[in-house]
């Protein structure tokens, strides 16, 4: 198992996993996986088991404590020193789901934010994932401003 920043050669595997975890109304286009790959690399963690790409999570560094729904489709919001690395999405390729891959990749990018010295994480989620995040330390906010894909989500916020 290889955990390591996603390049631009692993876009079509990443629109394909991402396709198959999300609904149509929440997916991110091909493009909007291109622009974050172009503008924050090393904010998106691949995971691959025997050479294949398993699992992946992305987001921005950003001064907020929370998501806002603009972050999901520009990277204009990209800060390298911001103070909370976001969790725009945790996704595990379906066959390769309740593995423990998405856990593993996830005790990464929180290693990795603490290494460089952010405030901590922040994420939304939907009702049914609220404990399996408090798994890592994370703590409900309650109910966000986010509209995204017409859910209710969730403010999720780990700090260090």
């Amino acid at each position: 198992m290889t955990i390591r920043s996603a390049t631009l050669e692993d876009l079509s595997e990443i629109v394909k996993i991402g396709s198959q975890c999300y609904s149509e109304e929440e997916a991110i286009s091909e493009t909007e996986y291109r622009e974050r790959l172009m503008a924050y690399p090393h904010h998106f963690w691949i995971l691959e088991e025997s050479g294949e790409i398993v699992a992946f999570i992305n987001g921005p560094a950003i001064n907020e404590d929370h998501i806002e729904d603009e972050l999901f489709h520009t990277p204009d919001f990209h800060r390298e020193d911001g103070a909370y690395q976001s969790i725009l999405g945790v996704n595990t390729a379906p066959k390769h789901q309740k593995k423990g891959y998405a856990s593993t990749i996830m005790e990464q990018v929180i290693a990795d934010a603490k290494a460089q010295g952010r405030r901590g994480c922040v994420l939304t989620c939907k009702l049914d994932l609220i404990n399996y995040y408090k798994k890592f330390g994370f703590q409900n906010n309650g109910i966000s401003k986010s509209v995204l894909a017409g859910h209710t989500w969730y403010d999720m916020i780990l700090l260090f």
